[in-house]
């Protein structure tokens, strides 16, 4: 790394703390700096046990607490113990705790919304912000089955089909697809995993199964952003954990030879390339592994 490259990363941390308020004695002009800010909006989104609150925010306990007291002083939060646990402390929001938090919603939203009108390529700063926050937050990235009716994994799927048509010499059409049925991607058949960045998904993959001891991998996809990160060999290894749980002792999986980083990832993960298992169009390349 050159002198250069770090004066280009100190600048950046500049322009964020700048940008963000980091140093504002009153956050977005509500008379409390950034910290209580974050905490009042962890609560508010829903995390509630204290311990959880400090992990995702990074806080050391000292300064947890005073920020605490200082919101409960303020009657915007309210602490109790743990009902299963009174070691552990839970946080709430009070009447005028819940008003705060709508009225830092509304801000944060006008802020983020004033910095995208101002911005030349709002699309390529938007893609620059997705790259670093998961960079910065890739410890962060959780893995957690979900319904593949919802509108996240719709939102993964959408974007996987998307990116399929440009790929595929000929497009791709979904409705031509073998394409699972929801039913078969929940359990006890199989399941559907997403990788979540702090709220929104960036990857998802579908353990598509019939209730035997054989199933199969579907619709592995992971978020531009996101890639580089691991996530798909994180997916692929918690999709082979699920299929060890619901009794499945083989797994088999197809994808195309446009798709090179696909075909490298099954590799090195010690799949096995077998003979073509279905009539779907679009896979050339067909996979299999023993549990």
């Amino acid at each position: 790394m050159t002198s250069a490259d770090i004066a280009r990363i100190r600048r950046f941390a500049r322009a964020v703390t700048a940008e963000v308020g980091a140093l504002d004695s009153s956050f977005l002009g509500r008379g409390r700096p950034l910290g209580a800010a974050r905490v009042l909006n962890a609560i508010g989104a829903g995390r509630a046990e204290v311990g959880e609150i400090r992990t995702y925010l990074g806080l050391d306990s000292g300064l947890m607490s005073r920020l605490l007291r200082n919101l409960e002083d303020e009657g915007l939060v309210a602490t109790a113990p743990h009902p299963a646990d009174a070691r552990r402390r839970i946080a709430s929001l009070t009447e005028a705790g819940e008003r705060e938090y709508e009225a830092y919603e509304a801000l944060s939203d006008a802020r983020a919304v004033a910095l995208l009108e101002r911005a030349p390529q709002p699309d390529a700063l938007l893609r620059a912000m997705d790259r670093v926050a998961l960079a910065l937050g890739r410890d962060a990235i959780t893995i957690v089955e979900a319904d593949p009716a919802g509108s996240a994994a719709r939102a993964c799927l959408a974007a996987y089909y998307t990116e399929l048509a440009t790929r595929f010499a000929g497009g791709f059409d979904v409705a031509l697809s073998c394409d699972p049925e929801a039913g078969d991607l929940v359990r006890p058949r199989g399941a559907f995993l997403l990788a979540v960045a702090d709220g929104p998904p960036v990857g998802c993959v579908g353990l598509k199964g019939r209730g035997g001891p054989a199933a199969e991998i579907k619709r592995l996809w992971i978020d531009p952003a996101a890639r580089g990160l691991g996530l798909a060999k994180r997916l692929m290894h918690e999709a082979q954990r699920v299929a060890r749980d619901l009794g499945v002792r083989t797994l088999r999986l197809d994808t195309n030879s446009a798709l090179p980083e696909a075909l490298k990832l099954y590799r090195t993960l010690g799949w096995v390339e077998i003979d073509r298992f279905n009539d779907d169009p679009y896979p050339d390349h067909f996979f299999e592994k023993a549990l």
